[in-house]
């Protein structure tokens, strides 16, 4: 009828629950950290990012294309 589980059962339960919740704070706490490291790397980058990038209110001009073989698909 209505049997409770066993010792055994708690026991592997508890451990994955801890197993789990400790495998939780280790990936959020990565992906936390990811996050800030790629936020400060954006706000620490020099003006002027490269060609296309505008400086002092003039663009800079966009490397020239490499010729293309008549015919040839981009």
């Amino acid at each position: 009828m209505g049997t409770s589980p066993a010792l055994e059962f708690w026991e592997r339960f508890v451990l994955l629950l801890f197993a789990a919740m400790g495998t939780g704070f280790v990936l959020t706490a990565f992906l936390d950290a990811l996050r800030l490291r790629r936020a400060n790397r954006r706000a620490h980058r020099p003006p002027g990012g490269g060609p296309g990038s505008v400086v002092d209110g003039v663009p800079e001009p966009w490397p020239a294309a490499e010729p293309r073989a008549p015919g040839c698909a981009a």
